[in-house]
C-alpha cells in the first residue's frame, strides 16, 4: 500500500483542523461558562443554583453533566455498530457527512440557548456530542486507507497538530468576542452565542 497524495492527506488533516474546535469551544471553555451564567439565579449569596425541568429540580452544573453522560451512553451504544460500518461498508463518507452535519447544526443551534430554552439547549448539547464522536469513528477509519503503515504516525500527528492550531485560532477569536464585546457593540451573552455559530 502507498500513502495517498498530499492533497488527500491535507484534506484528512483539515477535518481535524475544523472538528477540534468543538472540544475546545463547546466542551471546555465558552459553552460551560455561558451555561453556568445562564442557569444561575444571579444571586451571589446562593451557593447552589437550581434548574427546573418539569416537576424535577437539578443543580445546574449537575444537569449539564447528566446531559453529557446521556450523550456518552448513546455514543458507547452506537460506536460498535458505527465501527463495523466503517470497517465493512463502502459508504463511510456519507456517514461521516451525516454525523458532522448533525453535530454542526446542533452546535449552531446553541446560539438560541438562553434561560428560557434550557431544555432545547441541553438536547442540542447531546446531539452535538453524538455528532462529534460519531463523525470521529469514520474520520479515524480513513487513516489506514490513506497512509501506508510506515506513514501513519506522521500523518496522524499532522492531523493532531492541525486540530490544535485550528481550535486555538478560533478560541482566540471567541475570546476576543467574549472578553471585548463592546468592540462589536454586543453583550457578553450575545458574544458567547455567536461563538457557538
Amino acid at each position: 500500500m502507498h500513502t495517498a497524495s498530499k492533497k488527500v492527506v491535507h484534506s484528512w488533516t483539515m477535518y481535524d483542523w475544523a472538528n477540534s474546535v468543538y472540544s475546545l469551544v463547546i466542551t471546555s471553555t465558552i459553552f460551560p461558562a455561558y451555561y453556568e451564567a445562564v442557569t444561575s439565579d444571579g444571586n451571589d449569596s446562593t451557593y447552589i443554583d437550581k434548574v427546573h425541568i418539569g416537576p424535577f429540580e437539578f443543580v445546574n452544573t449537575a444537569l449539564y453533566n447528566y446531559a453529557l453522560a446521556i450523550a456518552f451512553v448513546i455514543v458507547a451504544i452506537i460506536s460498535p455498530l458505527l465501527s463495523s460500518i466503517a470497517d465493512y461498508k463502502g459508504n463511510k463518507k456519507q456517514f461521516l457527512q451525516f454525523f458532522c452535519t448533525m453535530g454542526s447544526l446542533a452546535c449552531a443551534s446553541l446560539y438560541f440557548f438562553d434561560r428560557d430554552h434550557v431544555n432545547g439547549g441541553l438536547v442540542s448539547v447531546i446531539i452535538a456530542c453524538v455528532g462529534f464522536w460519531g463523525s470521529l469513528v469514520f474520520y479515524n477509519s480513513y487513516l489506514p486507507e490513506i497512509a501506508a503503515p510506515e506513514d501513519r504516525d506522521r500523518i496522524s500527528a499532522k492531523g493532531f497538530t492541525m486540530g490544535y492550531i485550528g481550535s486555538v485560532i478560533l478560541q482566540i477569536i471567541c475570546f476576543v468576542f467574549v472578553l471585548k464585546p463592546e468592540l462589536f457593540g454586543i453583550t457578553v451573552g450575545k458574544a458567547s452565542q455567536i461563538s457557538f455559530l
